[in-house]
């Protein structure tokens, strides 16, 4: 049966979509391996998050809505990839689709649109790290241009198992 598309509108993400977020971002943490957070999050504790990723400069954070509805399909961030000031040029890339709107082309769309915002940006690679297995995150980075680097074997451990993170690069 193939995927369904969904018409959305990609925007940065503002302050009225924290619950949204932090609902499709708490999915991610009680179900999969995809990030390494154990402890689910309240609006409120992600509201630093949120306000670290201002509309414009290297580190964005881009929400899809569904055009008809209003709610919120996914999001993908550009974040700091290290704290220390050398690193100021590389960021550390991320997407997150809600459960429901996935294989329908949000990844996408999302990171589409994010790579449009950080052109005008001083920002010289993107990284983003998977945690293993997960092939429909794979395949997006490698269409986006993202390169395999390497892996990190048995970095984190969550679920009682250690997983993988395999990490990619991409010039900007």
């Amino acid at each position: 049966m193939p995927s369904e598309r969904t018409e959305a509108q990609v925007r940065p993400g503002v302050e009225a979509d924290l619950a949204a977020l932090t609902a499709i971002y708490n999915h991610y943490v009680r179900e999969t391996a995809i990030t390494f957070d154990t402890a689910i999050f309240t609006p409120e504790e992600r509201r630093p998050w949120l306000l670290s990723h201002p509309e414009d400069g290297p580190h964005r954070l881009m929400v899809a809505a569904d055009t008809q509805s209003q709610g919120i399909l996914g999001y993908a961030t550009s974040s700091p990839y290290r704290p220390k000031p050398a690193y100021a040029t590389s960021v550390e890339t991320s997407v997150y689709v809600a459960p429901h709107a996935g294989r329908r082309g949000i990844g996408t769309l999302l990171y589409g649109a994010l790579f449009d915002a950080l052109a005008g940006e001083d920002v010289h690679r993107a990284y983003a790290g998977i945690a293993q297995p997960n092939e429909a995150s794979t395949r997006l980075h490698e269409r986006f241009g993202f390169a395999y680097v390497g892996t990190y074997r048995e970095v984190g451990r969550k679920f009682g198992s250690y997983w993988d993170v395999a990490w990619y690069e991409k010039p900007l």
